[in-house]
């Protein structure tokens, strides 16, 4: 099954499997899926990923990450900024801070995906793909 835009696919999958109190959610696997993870891993957002070889595509397995209490997840909130039908891009000047630094934001730069942090102390700006907050 094609599909066109696996990164609001794999962020409404997240969303659902906090919802709904999962303790992974499995995802299509893809290059920029891999190193969106990645990023949530780094950041605390997520406690592990892992990529499982399908019959016929491979899938992130993604650990989602929650509280003390196991009911309060990590991630309180994902958008998607940049969609197929519009896209967001922004120069150095202007990343955005989410939630005042509390949350992150997700760029896709000439030096590759990195977080709003990277980019500022890079000094490159790019398409913005989405918030984790």
């Amino acid at each position: 099954m094609s599909m066109t835009d696996l990164i609001a696919d794999m962020l409404t999958r997240i969303r659902n499997g906090i919802m709904a109190g999962h303790e992974t959610v499995d995802v299509l696997s893809s290059k920029i899926n891999n190193e969106i993870v990645l990023i949530l891993k780094d950041e605390g957002y997520i406690r592990d990923f892992e990529t499982i070889k399908d019959n016929r595509e491979r899938i992130l397995r993604i650990h989602l990450k929650y509280e003390e209490d196991g009911k309060t997840n990590v991630i309180q909130g994902l958008k998607r900024i940049s969609k197929s039908g519009r896209r967001v891009y922004v120069n150095k000047e202007d990343i955005p801070r989410v939630l005042k630094g509390l949350g992150i934001a997700i760029l896709s730069t000439n030096k590759g995906i990195l977080t709003d942090k990277n980019s500022r102390r890079l000094e490159v700006g790019g398409e913005v793909l989405c918030y984790i907050w």
